[in-house]
């Protein structure tokens, strides 16, 4: 029998003074699962989501996740540095594939030298590129600027992604990206 890998059991959420605004919720959830959650503003959408990833445990009733489940959450309003442009801030969460992305640079760049061992060159560049292509496709930039799309402006079809409204929070350097949401197919910027 398949082993559900995240459960809710008779939740609900209580917020000050006396305000329901989850009673009894109980799901199951098979590994691989796609969900969505709809309801009208103000339903307990963006409550759910946070229950979910572990962010709210201050609740009634019993949720439980499989060991080592990773759940990704994306805040509706989250906390960013202002200092930062908002490519600067999905570059952080995706450190690995733009670490590996700067070496390989300097990998080709090394071909060029004088004394360049191109056999180790070769593995260390086969090496890079497998570590682009599995962990972010081939296309990292496309793929950065999806998620600069998504985090900024347009509804997410994350997990655990709450875009119930408009952001409003965004860093002050923000302005620094192109229109480039127009140039990716639906639904990154409808």
């Amino acid at each position: 029998m398949a082993q559900y890998v995240f459960t809710m059991r008779r939740v609900g959420k209580v917020v000050p003074p006396k305000r329901q605004i989850l009673k009894n919720i109980s799901l199951n959830f098979f590994a691989g699962a796609k969900i969505g959650v709809l309801g009208l503003n103000g339903s307990g959408k963006s409550s759910l989501l946070r229950i979910m990833a572990g962010e709210d445990t201050d609740i009634d009733g019993e949720v439980v996740t499989m060991p080592n489940l990773n759940i990704g959450y994306l805040q509706q309003e989250p906390k960013l540095d202002p200092d930062k442009t908002v490519r600067e801030i999905v570059e952080e969460g995706m450190g690995v594939v733009f670490s590996a992305k700067k070496r390989l640079d300097e990998v080709y760049a090394a071909y060029a030298e004088a004394d360049a061992d191109f056999d180790k060159l070769a593995t260390e560049q086969a090496e890079l590129e497998a570590i682009i292509a599995t962990a972010a496709g081939d296309n990292v930039d496309h793929q950065l600027d999806a998620s600069r799309c998504a985090a900024c402006s347009c509804p997410s079809p994350t997990c655990c992604c709450s875009m119930s409204r408009p952001t409003t929070s965004m860093p002050s350097r923000s302005s620094g990206w192109s229109n480039s949401c127009r140039n990716f197919p639906a639904p990154w910027w409808r």
